[in-house]
């Protein structure tokens, strides 16, 4: 194994699990991954070897027919995914961000219902807060689930879904009248039921179809729109309203961490691409590599890699004992997709002319690494989630 991004102390299991997955990566994601990026096509083949390997239920209890693994473990997947190719990884994200909300907040009947489908790929999950007006000011949004004899009708329009088309379950966060003097507590989370595919999904629900993105390719990115869908109040995440933000924002601690991850796959790939590079080509009768320019420049991109591995690694542990990670999850992804995008570029510019060709993988690893820094929440964002924290822990007495 490379000496950068290892991990200390993980069981035998973790160990086997991500070498099942190393090796699934570099037997049937990077041979395909830049011909199927740049046809924009979904990877159908990629996600049912997924399936197989029982990625789809990782972090699901087995009681629930999943394999009971941690946020760390399934971190550490994910860097390995987004290592060959990042858009596998996002298939697998806002699903288990539906799955890690279902096991905390859930009911048992809902978690019967469906975890152990999305333990096998049956359900697949995708969240949705943003609308087309607001991004990161969830407390904004304006789709609203209205009270009726029967439960609710929704009506709004939602976007940027990952996994908006391929999805069967959408957990979608509305706002419910509550009587409650803040708008944090008139928020409620539905468990959206849908078809998989585009147009009218289910009723009162459209998918108008793909949106075209510089990056991130492959996977579908989508609008969503509701005209009165008409759901039940027991399709209301936890069986109580009001409490949609604070589960939302527990699914979006999960989601930061692996964003995090995925910069540090994709960081971890563009350094091994030009450290190969960097040995191949020659200037002035000596590879570049010998060049004192190109060795600090690689220097530099490695320290980077293992940086931003070691706060990932933080942030997902703190998860997983049982603590509040917003702080640490927002260091770790503002880190990480920062550092991602400046040793994608260092990368770039040790490929010279060759890096800005569509034949070389580092230029759709160029595209992708930009989706980092706006992917659950913008660097601007964790500085003030961040900062704030610091405040109060910081506070002159």
């Amino acid at each position: 194994m490379p000496r950068l991004c290892q991990t200390e102390d993980l069981t035998e299991d973790q160990s086997e699990i991500l070498k099942a997955v190393r090796t699934f990566v570099e037997e049937k994601i990077l041979p395909v991954a830049t011909e199927l990026e740049h046809a924009d096509e979904y990877p159908t083949e990629i996600v049912e070897g997924l399936k197989e390997l029982g990625i789809f239920g990782l972090m699901i209890p087995e009681e629930y027919d999943g394999l009971g693994e941690s946020l760390l473990t399934y971190a550490l997947c994910v860097e390995e995914i987004a290592r060959g190719w990042m858009s596998v990884s996002g298939v697998i994200n806002t699903h288990f961000i539906v799955a890690y909300m279902l096991m905390k907040h859930g009911t048992e009947e809902q978690k019967r219902k469906y975890l152990p489908r999305m333990a096998t790929g049956e359900v697949r999950g995708a969240f949705s807060m943003s609308e087309p007006a607001l991004g990161s000011d969830v407390s904004a949004i304006t789709t609203k689930a209205t009270k009726t004899d029967e439960g609710y009708e929704i009506t709004g329009q939602k976007m940027w879904l990952t996994n908006g088309g391929s999805s069967t379950l959408v957990a979608v966060l509305v706002k419910t009248d509550e009587g409650a003097d803040s708008v944090y507590k008139n928020m409620t989370t539905f468990l959206v039921e849908k078809e998989p595919g585009f147009g009218e999904t289910a009723q009162g629900v459209t998918v108008p179809g793909k949106i075209d993105k510089m990056g991130y390719k492959g996977i579908d990115t989508t609008e969503m729109i509701f005209e009165g869908h008409r759901i039940s109040a027991d399709q209301i995440l936890g069986g109580e309203p009001g409490q949609g933000f604070y589960q939302m924002m527990d699914g979006v601690e999960v989601g930061r961490v692996n964003v995090a991850a995925r910069a540090c796959g994709i960081a971890n790939r563009a350094f091994e691409l030009g450290a190969a590079y960097a040995q191949q080509r020659e200037t002035f009768g000596k590879p570049i590599a010998e060049h004192q320019a190109i060795l600090f420049r690689l220097a530099e991109m490695a320290t980077k890699v293992e940086t931003a591995h070691t706060m990932m690694v933080k942030a997902a542990r703190k998860k997983d004992s049982g603590q509040r990670n917003d702080v640490e999850a927002g260091m770790a992804k503002m880190l990480a997709s920062e550092y991602c995008n400046e040793v994608v570029e260092a990368s770039f510019r040790i490929h010279g002319g060759y890096g800005y060709s569509k034949e070389y993988e580092i230029e759709r690893l160029y595209r992708e690494a930009a989706f980092m820094l706006i992917g659950e929440g913008t660097s601007d964002i964790q500085k003030m989630i961040i900062g704030r924290s610091m405040l109060k822990e910081y506070k002159l007495r």
